[in-house]
């Protein structure tokens, strides 16, 4: 069994687990990080790693209660989209 992460240490997770946290698979994940329109991810050498807590975050960004609800935020499709001129 591994060690417990430290109280309030962030926890940090490869693809393959982020996709499964998420109920996404690793491929989704991996054009969301490609497109721009994931989650924050790190990058600790040659591994991408996410932060439990900014999965949590993007996920909860799609928070609706009704189909009416325009929500707080928006999770974008794993696709290139156009920028939006500011």
């Amino acid at each position: 069994m591994s060690p417990q992460p430290h109280a309030g240490a962030p926890r940090f997770i490869r693809t393959q687990q982020a996709a499964a946290f998420l109920g996404l698979s690793h491929r989704t994940l991996e054009k969301h990080r490609t497109f721009g329109t994931g989650p924050a991810y790190r990058k600790l050498g040659g591994r991408v790693v996410y932060a439990v807590e900014d999965l949590q975050a993007w996920a909860d960004r799609g928070v609706k209660c009704s189909t009416t609800d325009p929500g707080v935020g928006e999770v974008l499709p794993a696709k290139r989209h156009p920028m939006s001129a500011a």
